[in-house]
């Protein structure tokens, strides 16, 4: 049976603005009209002796995996305390497959793959995929390798060895981190290297018996922190002082770089792990139709004149570009970046900077995703501001109360069940109430459709952290 493992974590830097620690770039369609998330799980459906479904998350980003992929019947989703780096991931999952689908004579196979990767060839994918099945059954520890298409150096690379089997796959003579661009030149001209997609297929007892010797104090902690695990539906959240022992370390590391088992099976077909701009848009230049005849891509109402090899991605507005070329402009509710397209690596140092200096943008949009709906921020000035909150069916805000400011609700759509201090009671569209400040409150949708309400806050401070919870369905502190 194989056990698709989709390795679902990330701050969201190297595409931001659109990418944000609380909403990166897993989350979003960025290539056609599912989220890659989606795309990652759809691409195993024509996977024979497909098994349940494992997500790895964290606590942050938890309820975004589980409505996403709400329409997933048989899904289970492990909450990280803290990110361990993909080795510890890997063996959680590997130790929770073995407890919960090992049959007697069916041993769970893994197949592990990052959740922010763009594959377009999902045929080849499910070819390849099961010819790994086959090594992965014969206890090898198989990687998957990209052909590489240009000298990068933001990849690592893997050397191939002899051929293994039919010829099919080769062991792997070496790995090699990130290359300069002469070695990675040297790499590409050779063609004996792949890159390092991070996919991976294996027995989770192979690959538990080969952490055992090469790295037992992960396997260690990774068996504490499962057995202390509590279940929430869908949810696994591990014991969190078990798991913070843990090392923070790669599976390359952990175990491929020292394993005698390793084996790498090539896939040939277009993939990206879309770690920046440009890189996005160089594999979207491969699609037909995606850009024009001056390799312009773009997204959105976007207006140009006179612009070559760019990407323009307008999300909330009219974008209009005059006789640029070689750029990357992205346009949210709150941020634009403007970069070279040779510049967009240091996307990631710029939100650093911002993080550094509070800014709100590095972190969340003005549309905010919580488990009971969303809230989006329209307007903020001194001492006020309004936001737009969707509250879905069958779903409610926790009983909380304010210290520093006072809310004002107005209801636009639907009806709202609103506790007030000791008094419950309905508004309906174009009803309102005043929250004061240091009272508690709660907002439920009893309906069948969302539930939208205009909010209008006073004070002098409006930060999350400004919320004291006193019951929650959702099990928030």
């Amino acid at each position: 049976m194989i056990v698709p493992l989709i390795l679902c974590g990330g701050s969201g830097t190297r595409l931001w603005p659109l990418s944000r620690k609380l909403y990166p770039k897993q989350f979003h369609a960025l290539s056609g009209q599912t989220s890659l998330l989606q795309q990652t799980v759809a691409r195993t459906e024509e996977i024979p002796e497909l098994g349940p479904l494992i997500v790895i998350t964290n606590e942050d980003q938890k309820f975004l995996v589980a409505e996403q992929l709400a329409e997933v019947e048989n899904l289970h989703i492990l909450i990280e305390p803290e990110a361990r780096n993909t080795a510890p991931a890997i063996a959680l999952s590997a130790l929770y497959s073995k407890e919960r689908f090992q049959a007697e004579d069916d041993e769970p196979i893994l197949l592990v793959m990052p959740s922010d990767h763009l594959i377009t060839d999902e045929e080849l994918f499910v070819r390849v995929a099961s010819s790994a099945h086959l090594l992965a059954k014969e206890g090898k520890l198989v990687t998957f390798g990209i052909e590489p298409s240009s000298a990068e150096t933001g990849y690592g690379y893997i050397e191939q060895g002899e051929s293994f089997g039919t010829g099919a796959a080769f062991y792997v003579q070496s790995f090699i981190e990130k290359p300069n661009q002469e070695a990675a030149q040297l790499f590409v001209n050779s063609g004996s290297y792949f890159w390092n997609s991070g996919i991976f297929m294996f027995s989770a007892a192979v690959y538990l018996d080969e952490l055992q010797g090469l790295s037992p104090e992960i396997y260690g902690c990774c068996h504490a922190a499962l057995g202390g695990a509590s279940t929430d539906g869908h949810f696994i959240q591990l014991e969190p002082e078990a798991f913070g022992k843990c090392p923070n370390i790669s599976i390359d590391y952990a175990v491929m770089e020292k394993t005698e088992n390793a084996v790498v099976i090539p896939f040939r077909g277009l993939w990206s792990d879309i770690g920046s701009w440009s890189g996005l848009a160089d594999t979207m230049q491969h699609n037909p139709g995606s850009n024009d005849s001056n390799r312009n891509i773009t997204v959105g109402d976007v207006y140009m004149q006179g612009v070559s090899n760019s990407y323009i991605h307008a999300t909330n507005r009219l974008v209009a570009a005059v006789g640029i070329k070689d750029s990357i402009v992205v346009e949210t509710a709150d941020a634009v970046l403007v970069a070279d397209r040779k510049s967009d690596q240091k996307v990631k140092e710029l939100v650093e900077h911002l993080r550094q200096e509070h800014r709100q943008e590095a972190e969340h949009h003005t549309l905010v995703y919580r488990p009971w709906g969303s809230y989006q921020s329209l307007e903020q000035g001194t001492n006020f501001q309004v936001k737009r909150l969707i509250i879905k069916p069958d779903a409610s805000i926790s009983l909380q109360l304010h210290h520093r400011r006072s809310e004002h609700w107005v209801v636009v759509k639907g009806e709202a069940v609103v506790t007030k201090g000791s008094d419950v009671f309905t508004l309906r569209v174009n009803e309102s109430t005043y929250i004061p400040v240091e009272t508690m409150h709660k907002l439920e949708n009893h309906g069948d459709s969302d539930l939208e309400i205009i909010e209008v806050q006073t004070g002098d401070y409006f930060g999350e952290d400004d919320i004291e919870r006193f019951e929650d369905q959702y099990g928030r502190a």
